[in-house]
């Protein structure tokens, strides 16, 4: 797999992608192929562009459950190596290259909503930038590596679907909660 394909699933380039890729290239790296069924776990914590990158490259996805997101808000991937336990962590310590007072104004007014073509032209000429410099960093400049040993989750479990008495949708039958008698899924029983 390429950057491109990457690109092509998510649908834009962007230095988070461009981060992603070489965490998952690094992963690949250590551990082999990608993960046909549940080999590799990926616990990602963050739900940034990278973890697009992470999905396409290594095989880890929500829908197999190897893929099992923490919102800690912090650039770090831990992958662990069924049945083995053997487990690589890797935190991005890369720091971006000093931003322009021009570069700032334009992310300012991107931010703001302002598509103009002056602004566009320059904050895309920065991504470019930050991800070319991605692309060409070693691992050793953009990421703290650690090797270790990890129990590996347990692996994805198939629930039955049970309704809701309130809306009539299909729950997941351990995420149903019981109120007033009656089974309900969470948005129900919240009230939401």
């Amino acid at each position: 797999m390429t950057f491109d394909d990457v690109v092509r699933f998510h649908g834009h380039a962007c230095p988070g992608l461009a981060l992603g890729y070489r965490v998952s290239l690094l992963t690949l790296k250590e551990f082999g192929s990608p993960s046909e069924d549940e080999e590799i776990v990926a616990i990602v914590e963050n739900n940034s562009c990278a973890v697009d990158a992470v999905q396409v490259l290594t095989g880890c996805t929500f829908g197999k459950g190897n893929l099992i997101f923490r919102d800690y808000g912090k650039q770090v991937y831990t992958f662990i190596k069924r049945p083995s336990g053997d487990a690589l962590r890797v935190s991005v310590k890369w720091i971006s290259p000093e931003e322009t007072e021009e570069e700032k104004e334009a992310w300012r007014r991107y931010s703001e909503g302002d598509r103009s073509e002056e602004v566009l032209k320059i904050v895309h000429s920065r991504k470019a930038k930050k991800i070319k410099a991605i692309m060409d960093a070693s691992d050793e400049e953009l990421f703290d590596i650690k090797k270790t040993k990890l129990k590996p989750p347990a692996e994805a479990r198939i629930y039955p679907s049970i309704r809701c008495e309130s809306c009539g949708e299909k729950v997941m039958e351990p995420r149903a909660r019981i109120k007033d008698r009656k089974i309900l899924c969470i948005p129900c029983f919240e009230g939401s």
